[in-house]
């Protein structure tokens, strides 16, 4: 399971004209599974995120979480983050989870959010979505649940 968070000052996701999920200050976070993931992976993952100190503290250090500034979050399902680009010129998505699995995985990570003290909100599984953004810092992370175990 890999995500890229970015630290966001507004995000906006739309599938065609229509606007399905907006935050104002927190984190954006694309999230690929792959076909071997399992509730391990998405605790981890939801775990690290929600207590991912990269907002700053009173001095200006990098020193605070998400739940300890109390803002958001909107996931987006990517599975191209999964993409393996190393042979020719067409990337390869056969690790990638296929759409029936992706999508309880993803509706396990955001109930794993929710948990966690932390309502997403999303964007809409397998759709194309256009995601408007303006990066805070910037910062961007990546996660990988696989350099974890």
């Amino acid at each position: 399971m890999r995500a890229v968070v970015q630290r966001v000052k507004d995000c906006t996701v739309t599938v065609g004209t229509e606007t399905v999920g907006a935050i104002a200050a927190g984190l954006l976070v694309y999230v690929g599974f792959e076909s071997d993931d399992s509730d391990p992976d998405i605790r981890f993952l939801a775990e690290k995120l929600v207590n991912l100190r990269i907002f700053p503290d009173s001095e200006g250090k990098m020193n605070l979480s998400i739940k300890e500034i109390g803002e958001r979050i909107l996931v987006v399902s990517q599975f191209t983050l999964h993409a393996d680009a190393r042979k020719g010129r067409r990337p390869s998505y056969n690790r990638a989870a296929p759409p029936d699995l992706a999508k309880t995985l993803y509706t396990a990570f955001l109930a794993e959010l929710e948990r966690l003290e932390i309502v997403p909100e999303q964007g809409r599984f397998g759709a194309s979505m256009e995601v408007r953004y303006t990066n805070q810092g910037p910062v961007t992370i990546l996660l990988d649940s696989r350099k974890e175990f």
